[in-house]
């Protein structure tokens, strides 16, 4: 059982966050979309987000390979398309951000595959993603909530 469920102790904050998921969802490709919500969960250690994205993408038609991979050095597996892989990359980057931000090669890959809308629409999915960890982790969210 959660500790709180946001969405009614502050539901005018918690409405912006669905806007920006809306946003995301509609600019982002569907398979491509629960490959960073999936990664950004495992990084994060995020059970909850983790159960639903799987779940979601499983639904899309994505495999238990491509979605197992994602846990661990999704890199050493052949599994990804160049375009789904610079999302990868940029996914791990953004949800890691250090010292650097986010590498220039890393940040022209996804440009070239992406273009720069693609690349907007890639960072607020990754954004959003990161937000809805921070939401879930602290206030208690398990896989089992679903």
């Amino acid at each position: 059982m959660p500790r709180m469920k946001l969405q009614k102790v502050t539901p005018l904050a918690y409405a912006p966050m669905v806007a920006l998921e809306t946003y995301a969802r509609t600019h982002n490709d569907a398979r491509t979309y629960e490959l960073i919500k999936i990664r950004a969960s495992e990084l994060n250690g995020c059970g909850y987000c983790l159960a639903m994205h799987t779940r979601d993408a499983r639904k899309q038609g994505e495999s238990d390979e491509r979605i197992a991979a994602l846990a661990g050095d999704w890199r050493a597996v052949d599994l990804w398309s160049p375009a789904e892989a610079a999302a990868l990359a940029l996914t791990d980057e953004v949800t890691r951000l250090g010292e650097g931000g986010v590498s220039d090669a890393t940040w022209d890959e996804a440009v070239a595959r992406w273009g720069e809308k693609g690349v907007a629409g890639l960072i607020m999915a990754i954004v959003v993603i990161n937000a809805w960890n921070r939401i879930a982790i602290p206030t208690g969210l398990e896989a089992a909530d679903l």
